[in-house]
C-alpha cells in the first residue's frame, strides 16, 4: 500500500465547502472494498459525472481459451507480439484465468484522441523498453525501463512515450488491489526494515494540472472484457487537489534489494505483490549463496498448487539455455520443472548472477490464448533432455 500523499489544493477539513469565486468544487470519495478500505478525496472543477453520450456498440475484449487444460511446460517468443499504433489495440492477451490476465504490448503511440479507464482490474504495467509519461487527474509519472506502473481500478489515465520502441508487460488483477505483501508492512501500513524496498523508493504522482475545459471527451472503459465508450462533458483531468492513499505510481524494478543467504533461497523472497490469487516476484542482480558447498542453481520444484510464468527482461540466467529477451516461461502445476541439463554444475563456484526477470505464480490454472501458441516455442517441454537427445531447434 503506498502512503499518504497530497497534492494540489484541497479544503482544511473533508466534507466542507471548498470555493472557487463563490463556486463549489465537487468532491469525490474514490474508495475500494466499500467504505473500508484504501481511498483518495479528489476535488474537481466540474462534477465528475457530466456524460453527453454513450455509444450504444461496445467491444468484446474478453479473451478466449485456445488451451484450456494445460499440462506442457511452454515458452513464447514475446517480442514476436507486433507493434501497434493504438494502445488499446497494441494489448494481446497470452495467458488468463478469472483472476489475472497476462498481456504483451508494444504500442508505438501514447493517447491521442481518448482516455481509458479499467473498471474491473488494478493494472500492473512492467515497462521493459520504452519511456514516458503516465498521465491521470492525479498528475504525472515519468515512467522507464525497468518500472512497474501501478494503476487501482477505475483510474482514467493516459500513456505517452518518448518514442515509437516500447514494449510492456501488462498484469490485471480480477480478484481484488494488487499490493505490497502483509509481512513486509507493520500493523500501521508502514514497510519495514527487512522489506526489498522502501517508501522512498515509491513514485507518486507530480506535476498536477488542473484542466478548466468543457467539450466532448472520449474515455473508453473496460469492465468485464467488454469496452464502452462514454463521452464526458468536462476534461477527465479537472482536479483541482486530492490526497489519500489510493493513486497510481511508479516503481522500478532496479530499486528491488535482493535478499541472500547461506544456501538457495527460495523464491518468496522475490516478491513484490500479491494479489488475492497471485504474486508477482522480481528476480534482480545479485549475489550468490555463500555455503562454502552451495549449489547456486534452484532445485527442482514440483509445484503442486499454482501454475509459474516468468517474464525474462535482461541479462544471463543460469538455469536456463537459449533464453531471448521478452521471452515468456509458463511451468503449470502438476509436474516439476528445475534447471536445464548440466545447470547445476556449471553454476557451482559461482559469485553472482546479472538476470533480470518478473514472476507471475497464479494459484489457479492459466489458459492460453491463440495469440499464445502463434509465438509459441514449440519444443521447449524437451528441453530437460539430456544434450544428446535434443532436437537439434534447442
Amino acid at each position: 500500500m503506498p502512503y499518504y500523499t497530497r497534492l494540489g489544493q484541497v479544503p482544511h477539513k473533508r466534507h466542507t465547502q471548498f470555493r472557487n469565486n463563490g463556486k463549489l468544487y465537487a468532491e469525490e470519495l474514490i474508495s475500494t472494498e466499500g467504505f473500508s478500505d484504501i481511498y483518495s478525496l479528489v476535488y474537481h472543477v466540474y462534477p465528475p459525472t457530466i456524460v453527453r453520450a454513450i455509444e450504444e456498440e461496445t467491444l468484446d475484449l474478453r479473451p478466449r481459451a485456445a488451451v484450456q487444460n494445460n499440462m506442457r511446460h511452454r515458452a513464447f517468443r514475446g517480442f514476436q507480439i507486433q507493434p501497434e499504433s493504438d494502445y488499446l489495440k497494441s494489448r494481446v492477451v497470452i495467458l488468463f484465468n478469472d483472476d489475472v490476465h497476462l498481456s504483451l504490448a508494444a504500442p508505438t503511440q501514447g493517447f491521442s484522441d481518448y482516455f481509458y479507464k479499467n473498471a474491473s482490474a488494478d493494472e500492473l504495467i512492467f515497462v521493459h523498453e520504452g519511456s514516458g509519461e503516465l498521465r491521470t487527474g492525479f498528475g504525472k509519472v515519468r515512467f522507464q525501463p525497468g518500472d512497474y506502473l501501478h494503476i487501482p481500478r477505475g483510474t482514467i489515465y493516459q500513456l505517452h512515450f518518448d518514442t515509437p520502441q516500447n514494449r510492456l508487460f501488462i498484469i490485471e488483477s480480477y480478484c481484488g488491489a494488487i499490493r505490497f505483501p502483509k509481512r513486509y508492512m507493520n500493523e500501521y501500513g508502514q514497510l519495514m526494515e527487512h522489506a526489498p524496498f522502501c517508501e522512498r523508493d515509491i513514485r507518486p504522482p507530480t506535476d498536477l494540472e488542473t484542466y478548466d475545459q468543457k467539450g466532448e471527451f472520449i474515455v473508453k472503459i473496460k469492465k468485464r472484457g467488454e469496452l464502452f465508450t462514454y463521452i464526458y462533458g468536462t476534461h477527465p483531468f479537472d482536479f483541482v487537489g486530492w490526497d489519500g492513499y489510493l493513486y497510481p505510481y511508479a516503481f522500478s524494478i532496479h530499486d528491488f534489494e535482493p535478499i541472500t543467504g547461506r544456501v538457495h533461497q527460495p523464491p518468496p523472497v522475490h516478491q513484490t505483490y500479491e494479489a488475492r490469487q497471485f504474486v508477482v516476484c522480481s528476480f534482480v542482480p545479485r549475489l550468490y549463496d555463500y555455503h562454502p558447498l552451495a549449489i547456486p542453481a534452484p532445485y527442482n520444484h514440483s509445484n503442486v498448487d499454482s501454475d509459474e510464468v516468468l517474464y525474462y527482461v535482461e541479462g544471463e540466467f543460469m538455469s536456463r539455455k537459449h533464453v531471448e529477451r521478452g521471452m515468456i516461461t509458463l511451468h503449470p502445476m502438476g509436474i516439476p520443472h528445475g534447471p536445464h541439463p548440466g545447470a547445476v554444475e556449471r553454476s557451482i563456484g559461482a559469485k553472482e548472477t546479472r538476470e533480470l526477470a518478473v514472476m507471475v505464480d497464479t494459484f489457479r490454472p492459466l489458459m492460453l490464448t491463440a495469440e499464445a501458441l502463434e509465438i509459441e516455442m514449440k519444443e521447449y517441454y524437451l528441453s530437460w533432455l539430456p544434450e544428446t537427445e535434443k532436437p537439434h531447434s534447442l
